[in-house]
């Protein structure tokens, strides 16, 4: 979804690169089991990609912005399967992937109502007991500042494990930090 300039400088930094890799995913990710074949939902400028192409035997990337999605190809060639398409409406048989990840990004999703739509195609291409894990960040002063101009549709973690399980998800959790806030579920077994 639309980032102005000074957000699109940010998150294409080594500064936020370096972030994601010490801090972000670590935390985001604890005690995790990604599996052997792992779908990343809005990759963006792929911060988070370039740890998890090291991390996973298998990833696919589902990026929604054209540019975003050439950018990745050419980062990642062969080792990253990097598809364009929107997180509503994914491109993939129901129950291909053993996890499922997203950083940083449902408040890129245009409405509650868009992100529960991602939710639920998340859980439908997830094997039965498959892993949704992720990361967002949460409302602050320097939050908003660096949205203005940009998407913005903050995921209030207190409603967040009702929308999970309403997705098709079993056991959801929602931790939080200073500026971010980890979620984690599973799919209902058959």
């Amino acid at each position: 979804m639309p980032m102005n300039l000074v957000h699109r400088r940010l998150c294409s930094s080594v500064t936020w690169a370096d972030r994601v890799e010490r801090e972000l995913l670590p935390w985001a990710l604890r005690g995790v089991d990604l599996g052997d074949d792992v779908l990343e939902i809005g990759p963006g400028f792929g911060a988070t990609t370039r740890v998890l192409a090291r991390a996973t035997p298998a990833l696919t990337a589902l990026e929604v912005d054209p540019a975003s999605a050439s950018g990745l190809r050419a980062e990642f060639g062969d080792t990253v399967d990097v598809v364009e398409g929107d997180g509503g409406a994914m491109p993939f048989p129901d129950g291909r992937f053993s996890a499922v990840v997203c950083f940083t990004m449902l408040h890129h999703v245009p409405s509650p109502a868009q992100q529960d739509a991602l939710l639920r195609e998340a859980a439908r291409v997830l094997r039965p007991g498959g892993v949704l894990a992720g990361s967002d960040s949460r409302v602050s002063l320097l939050f908003r500042l660096l949205h203005i101009a940009d998407t913005m549709v903050v995921v209030d973690p207190a409603t967040l494990p009702e929308r999970l399980t309403a997705a098709g998800f079993t056991d959801p959790e929602v931790d939080l930090s200073r500026h971010s806030l980890r979620f984690r579920a599973h799919r209902r077994r058959a």
